[in-house]
């Protein structure tokens, strides 16, 4: 990111904001549907994230920070929409939402199509399980790619919790999984 364009954005320059979050509009709308399973309700997330960003823009102290800062905000807009519907909504998995994605499926399965696609609405399912927390961290490392470090400047907790986080999202998505099957 650019720290001159995000100081003119936090004066109020439209222009500046709008160039700033320009290439930033698809992964954040891809890690809102990944959170949340449900294309308008992610459109929503989003809209509602830059709102935010905009209106918060001029508090930001660090400009390197920004990226981490803006997904932190979306990743709470995405809890505020989940924990408002409830999680009673049945998960809406878009095709091409999952084809922008980092996780590439494993090439040693043997699987035929029919088991291919029962596997992914049995994870889906158990996806959908899981708190609003454990979605984020799990979007945000294994979807989104990022590091341990980073995944825990995005959500400001020590890298420690976030490791730790991470783990038992894991668990608990492996425990919903089994459920499933």
């Amino acid at each position: 990111m650019d720290p001159a364009l995000i100081r003119r954005a936090q004066t109020g320059d439209v222009d500046a904001f709008t160039a700033l979050v320009a290439g930033r509009f698809e992964p954040m709308q891809r890690t809102a549907m990944a959170i949340l399973g449900h294309e308008a309700d992610a459109r929503d997330a989003v809209a509602d994230s830059l709102a935010a960003i905009w209106r918060e823009l001029p508090k930001l102290r660090d400009p390197l920070a920004f990226e981490a800062w803006s997904t932190r905000i979306l990743v709470h807009a995405c809890r505020r929409r989940l924990r408002r519907r409830g999680q009673a909504r049945v998960r809406e998995v878009a095709i091409d939402a999952a084809e922008g994605s980092r996780v590439q499926p494993s090439s040693a399965s043997s699987a035929g199509p029919a088991e291919g696609v029962a596997d992914r609405m049995a994870l889906e399912r158990a996806f959908e399980r899981l708190d609003a927390d454990a979605r984020a961290i799990l979007v945000l490392h294994h979807l989104d790619g990022r590091g341990v470090t980073e995944v825990a400047a995005v959500l400001g907790i020590p890298v420690g919790t976030a490791k730790s986080r991470l783990f038992a999202a894991r668990n608990s998505l492996a425990r919903a999984l089994e459920r499933e099957r």
